[in-house]
């Protein structure tokens, strides 16, 4: 009989209680258990439009970087859809204020792309090592750590932002589809 509440009560739990985030707050999530989850954004670099010995120096520098790494993290790459609609719209304008056929037509060309951007819902992908903890002062010496090293490595990096980490977890719990809600009409 006792069995059977336990049943009735986990069945009728929601998504959110059974994920342990109490809350999103300057840059880290914060679990039930008071740890902190945060890290680095780190900006995506084509490095093979460089010469082969400026790869193989960046590739021996990230070796060296994941290897100086002493405490746990995760690797996490996120998909964020892009939003050019501002751009489209200013596109539009420019089209509207515009005399000149052949400016009128590169105009048209780039609407065309931005719409086929648009429909085929283009992502950036963006590239995040996150790592648990409850200290806020070593937390913040693991930043700074992980943004130098990585600059030396020859990229940019930057601490995780709320709207990040609240991509990442979104991108974890929805299996990396966006979630979009119509709105609900009554007849």
């Amino acid at each position: 009989m006792n069995m059977s509440k336990k049943t009735t009560n986990n069945s009728n739990k929601s998504c959110e209680d059974w994920v342990p985030v109490q809350g999103i707050n300057n840059g880290m999530i914060i679990l039930n258990n008071n740890q902190k989850v945060t890290g680095v954004k780190i900006t995506p670099r084509n490095i093979f439009i460089l010469d082969a010995d400026s790869q193989m120096g960046i590739i021996n520098n990230l070796k060296n970087f994941y290897n100086q790494i002493d405490f746990e993290f995760w690797l996490v790459v996120a998909d964020r859809p892009v939003d050019i609609s501002v751009y489209m719209s200013q596109l539009q304008l420019l089209y509207n204020q515009t005399q000149s056929t052949a400016v009128r037509k590169l105009i048209t060309e780039d609407i065309q792309k931005g719409n086929s951007f648009m429909n085929n819902n283009v992502v950036d992908t963006e590239y995040y090592i996150l790592f648990k903890d409850n200290d806020l002062d070593r937390i913040q010496k693991r930043i700074r750590n992980l943004i130098n090293s990585l600059s030396s490595c020859g990229l940019t990096a930057s601490q995780t932002s709320n709207e990040d980490l609240r991509i990442i977890l979104d991108n974890f719990l929805n299996g990396g589809s966006t979630t979009e809600f119509g709105t609900v009409v009554a007849l």
